[in-house]
């Protein structure tokens, strides 16, 4: 399906919508996909500031309890437990790279570990790139290197893109990617967000049009294309930008109220 405006999706709490996307929910097939920040969480100005709201916590345990939930993001793992707080969920962390599956799914995959040396030059070449432009972010993780701007000056957002692209070159290994106020390196290989859950859905032996996956960051784009006409993608945004999603939530509030109508509609809840 091609890309659409995301405004001109359907609303995904329309009743309309939602009797047609809580059918798997109802036949006990769910499996659960959620990005963490802009999705869980509001977006903040600094990555550690980005806390999940307890009845958001108790929600995603809640839903674990009843099927398959996994937490994709490109935080680091361990950071994003940490966060989460949850041993319930799966992870898949560093944007894929690094998946933890759910308990009892015994799923664990590490993709270019290879890469981690050079991802180790890279880091230290870019924290000397940026040293003077003020508000500039290394964010090390794993399998990758961020560069974040929300708190860089307008005028200085291009130098630090600029930046991450000198390094790109010099890395032939690594390959260069944005999302929202981020800059990243990532190894070079063909895999993303959407490799990664096509993965983790095929060794549990899931059906793909059970299939829940709901995110707002450009990288969640990889798993809406890879799930194109499969499952249910729903984007999580106010601004009217192209996505491959099918459904549309407005912000983290209202994904909150489309897991608690998730929850509600799966076997044995009541």
């Amino acid at each position: 399906m091609a890309r659409q405006a995301a405004l001109a999706l359907p609303w995904a709490l329309d009743p309309e919508q939602m009797e047609r996307w809580l059918a798997p929910v109802r036949s006990g097939s769910a499996i659960l996909f959620l990005d963490y920040d802009g999705t869980l969480t509001p977006i903040v100005d600094r990555p550690e500031q980005a806390t999940l709201a307890e009845s958001t916590r108790a929600l995603v345990a809640a839903l674990a309890a009843r099927c398959a939930v996994t937490i994709v993001t490109g935080r680091d793992v361990a950071v994003a437990r940490r966060l989460v707080r949850l041993d319930s969920v799966g992870y898949a962390g560093s944007h894929g790279f690094d998946i933890v599956g759910p308990p009892g799914s015994g799923l664990r995959k590490e993709v270019a570990v290879d890469c981690l040396p050079t991802l180790d030059a890279a880091e230290a070449l870019l924290r000397r790139a940026l040293e003077g432009i003020g508000g500039a972010l290394v964010e090390r993780k794993r399998f990758s290197v961020s560069a974040h701007v929300r708190l860089v000056a307008p005028g200085d957002r291009p130098r630090v893109e600029a930046a991450v692209a000198g390094v790109a070159s010099r890395f032939p290994a690594l390959r260069r990617g944005s999302g929202k106020a981020v800059h990243e390196l990532r190894p070079d290989r063909p895999w993303d967000k959407g490799a990664a859950v096509l993965w983790m859905v095929r060794e549990m032996g899931g059906d793909p049009d059970a299939v829940f996956y709901v995110g707002d960051d450009l990288t969640d784009e990889d798993a809406f294309t890879r799930l194109d006409g499969t499952g249910v993608t729903m984007v999580v945004t106010a601004e009217n930008r192209p996505t491959h999603a099918r459904l549309r939530l407005a912000d983290p509030g209202e994904v909150e109220s489309a897991l608690g109508r998730l929850l509600a509609a799966m076997p044995g809840s009541r």
